[in-house]
């Protein structure tokens, strides 16, 4: 890399936001520099396994199709777990639209895509510096080096250093970022397709939530991808700095051995171990400015990532926002420079696409979701009142006995659990 060359452009991180942006910018005819930390792009990121494919064909078009897609998922599944029980709600379609994958993989081929449109991918770069001088970003520095641009854009990650160092947010705090750890189990394509039903080609998506977080705010992932299954807890930090018993190592392993579940992987090798924090804390964790002269953020390090229990979308956020950095840095360019005035655009741009809109619009989904009750009682009530009614003794009982002894038992009055059912169908 010369480092006396100024480029037009300097991208730093090579994850989905990143090379989203470096792909469309060097399309158009710049001069792009993408600085990966990692030895290949996705090597420092972790994700659970599925991304949703609309932003990315909006990018990547008909190439999308030539992505490492494992599996489209076309069986949705959402289990309430209490103690070793546990009941589930499941959705199957012949259409689909998400993906599984490994990230590593994914982030590679956005990142050659990038390459092959003329981007210089160079990889172990730390950046730990952004240049700044006379009212404007002028390029980014790593150690005593430093390198040049008329445009920095800041694609790091939630991990936003760079960005504390500029004044533009504060230090994480807990309740705005979510831990997660995961493990990869290889089981061989034939058994992933017997032991969850599926056919050549087809994923499942499985989100557990109660007992198998030990009920705290969060929740359990299961996707299956070609070969493997990727299995994970996801916590809210806030909630795991205090309630947190076991490393959440063990609780992994938990979820690995539940007996409602063990069975699905009992042969595998664990073949893969990670973990990760990710953004939770929605437009409350956005920074004060994601324009300045000559610097834009995207991606994960501008909170743009969306949990709403139900679903997560961490990857298609961000490369979305990392094309919208990308358009948006070219039509400040076409009115004559990267000022922050011009570069405004991308904060219009976001403000109109789905990515802001559905951070705005759930963000209260998300404030209940951070309710540890929540994780409680809805769990315990929905297994409490399938025991109740299922499990048969002598008498059969009626749906509404069993539901209303299970309400007592989990300690629900009626008032509170309408009061609770109505934030959250008004939330959703």
């Amino acid at each position: 890399m010369d480092v006396k060359k100024k480029w037009d452009i300097i991208i730093v991180g090579a994850g989905p936001a990143g090379s989203a942006a470096g792909y469309i910018l060097a399309k158009k005819g710049f001069d792009v520099l993408v600085l990966e930390r990692g030895r290949q792009p996705g090597y420092k990121e972790l994700f659970g396994g599925r991304v949703y494919a609309e932003p990315l064909r909006e990018i990547y078009g008909n190439d999308l199709d030539k992505a490492p897609i494992h599996r489209w998922v076309k069986k949705e599944k959402l289990s309430f777990v209490d103690g070793n029980k546990l009941v589930s709600i499941e959705y199957q379609s012949d259409t689909s639209t998400s993906f599984t994958t490994y990230l590593p993989q994914l982030a590679k081929w956005m990142a050659d895509k990038a390459g092959e449109t003329g981007a210089l991918l160079v990889e172990e770069i730390t950046v730990d510096k952004i240049l700044y001088k006379d009212g404007k970003v002028i390029g980014v520095g790593s150690g005593p080096d430093e390198v040049y641009a008329n445009l920095v854009i800041d694609a790091e990650g939630v991990n936003r250093l760079l960005l504390e160092g500029l004044g533009l947010v504060d230090k994480l705090k807990p309740e705005q970022v979510a831990v997660g750890a995961k493990e990869t189990i290889k089981l061989g394509e034939d058994k992933v397709n017997e032991r969850f039903g599926l056919n050549k080609g087809e994923g499942m998506a499985w989100l557990l939530m109660g007992g198998i977080t030990e009920y705290i705010p969060g929740g359990a992932f299961v996707y299956t991808n070609k070969d493997s299954v990727s299995i994970g807890l996801v916590l809210h930090l806030g909630h795991a700095v205090k309630d947190v018993k076991d490393h959440i190592s063990q609780m992994v392993e938990r979820l690995r051995l539940h007996p409602q579940l063990r069975n699905l992987w009992i042969d595998g090798d664990i073949m893969e171990y990670g973990g990760h924090l990710t953004p939770e804390a929605g437009p409350a964790m956005m920074p004060k400015k994601l324009a300045l002269n000559g610097f834009l953020i995207t991606g994960d390090a501008g909170g743009l990532l969306l949990n709403v229990g139900y679903t997560i979308r961490g990857v298609d956020f961000a490369a979305y926002t990392g094309y919208l950095a990308a358009k948006a840095a070219i039509e400040a360019h076409d009115k004559g420079g990267f000022t922050e005035q011009n570069l405004k655009t991308y904060e219009r741009m976001l403000k109109e696409s789905f990515t802001y809109k559905d951070l705005t619009r759930l963000t209260g989904m998300q404030d209940l979701y951070s309710d540890a009750r929540m994780f409680s009682a809805l769990p315990k009530l929905a297994v409490g009142t399938a025991s109740n009614v299922f499990e048969i003794g002598l008498e059969t009982p009626g749906i509404w006995k069993g539901f209303n002894k299970a309400r007592k038992q989990a300690g629900l009055g009626l008032l509170s659990l309408a009061w609770k059912g109505y934030r959250l169908i008004k939330k959703m």
